[in-house]
């Protein structure tokens, strides 16, 4: 009988277990402000690659360190020019924020960065609204390998880590790795073998459901991951762009499943802005994508490429 390799990669929750010891080298660092676990059938020399590739990553693309690109671009004026990689994110963030009727913003940031959820702070609503009249993706230029965001300033957080997962996975294929996980604080890519995903259980700490997965990306987005309770509210990090609040429809989680992690990435981030309704019409017209959705009531929505048996979920 074949051997399959089974890995539980808790999204959301950044744990890795239940991995067999032939899939190889499997290291844990923290890199773009989250937990990230590196699992490859390689030696040492090529997952600290791997890990400096998402180093480099995350010194060109944080909005916080003073010598990234992004943070160049948010305090500069007129067209600064840019890295190819830069220029690629942007791009297909405003591929996303076209297909989300502007519900997908990278220009958000200066709403999301008054929202304080590691002390806990709630902005206030005048901050908000003051805040909300710089965000505007239509005024971002591109030409060529420049940029000029005109005023605004951009956060990639909705995007970033499934580009940079999409770059490690090519990395490791590159370098001959016949199979391995790139786990990205939950934007998980595997490749090689057949593994189990599981998503966690919104505010719970078991998985509620388990993804069969080979050559495929897998991203979710949830309420629950980072949020401020006050009372009987919560107010989350998914911000609507246009409120400058989390957005409220009857989701808890979305996982995106395809080719391309960043693909997964923004649309996880897209549908949990649109709701289930509109965001299932357009994960049915993604190519080779699709989606489980999971509301506040913990029912679980797949969308037609997709089939449940028991608790696990399989790609038709």
């Amino acid at each position: 009988m074949k051997k399959v390799d089974i890995a539980y990669i808790l999204m959301l929750l950044f744990i890795l277990c239940g991995c067999e010891a032939d899939n190889g080298q499997s290291e844990t660092r923290f890199v773009m402000d989250t937990v990230v676990t590196l699992t490859a059938d390689c030696d040492s020399e090529t997952l600290n690659g791997a890990f400096e590739l998402c180093e480099g990553y995350d010194k060109l693309l944080s909005r916080t360190d003073t010598d990234s690109e992004v943070y160049r671009l948010n305090n500069s004026e007129g067209f600064v020019s840019v890295s190819e990689d830069t220029v690629k994110i942007i791009e297909r963030s405003l591929y996303f924020s076209e297909l989300s009727g502007g519900k997908f913003d990278i220009t958000v940031c200066p709403v999301s960065e008054l929202w304080d959820f590691n002390n806990q702070v709630i902005p206030s609503k005048d901050e908000i609204a003051e805040a909300l009249k710089n965000i505007d993706y239509e005024d971002i230029e591109i030409k060529d390998s420049t940029v000029n965001l005109n005023g605004k300033k951009i956060d990639l957080g909705g995007i970033a880590k499934g580009y940079v997962a999409d770059e490690i996975a090519s990395f490791f294929k590159e370098k001959g790795v016949k199979k391995g996980i790139v786990n990205l604080g939950g934007n998980v890519a595997v490749f090689g073998e057949e593994y189990n995903v599981g998503i966690k259980r919104p505010f719970g700490d078991d998985v509620i459901a388990v993804i069969r997965l080979r050559d495929k990306s897998a991203v979710t987005a949830g309420i629950y991951e980072r949020y401020i309770k006050s009372g009987d509210k919560i107010y989350h990090h998914i911000i609507d762009p246009e409120t400058g609040y989390g957005v409220e429809n009857e989701l808890a989680s979305v996982t995106v499943i395809g080719d391309s992690s960043l693909e997964c990435d923004a649309l996880s981030t897209v549908c949990m802005l649109l709701g289930k309704e509109k965001a299932t019409e357009i994960i049915e017209n993604q190519t080779d994508t699709q989606a489980v959705f999971i509301d506040r009531s913990g029912n679980i929505t797949l969308t037609a490429g997709l089939y449940m048996k028991k608790n696990t979920i399989y790609l038709k």
